[in-house]
C-alpha cells in the first residue's frame, strides 16, 4: 500500500491526522496534509483506509 496526497485538492480539514496520526500530519503554515509514512506497516492499514474514506476533499488515494 502506498499513500498519495494531492495538496492542490486538500482543504486542511484534518480528518486524516485525527484518524491516523502516525501516518498523517498537517503543515504548520498552511494546514495541508503531510504524509509521514508513505508505505505504512500492516497494523496501520485499516486506520489509513478509514482516513482516505473520511477525507472530505478526496485528496488522499491508496496505490
Amino acid at each position: 500500500m502506498r499513500i498519495f496526497a494531492d495538496t492542490t485538492v486538500c482543504i486542511g480539514a484534518g480528518m486524516c491526522a485525527l484518524t491516523a496520526p502516525q501516518v498523517f500530519d498537517q503543515g504548520e503554515d498552511d494546514g495541508l496534509v503531510t504524509v509521514l509514512l508513505s508505505d505504512p506497516p500492516e497494523e496501520l492499514r485499516e486506520a489509513v483506509a478509514e482516513a482516505v474514506r473520511l477525507c472530505p476533499s478526496g485528496a488522499l488515494d491508496l496505490g
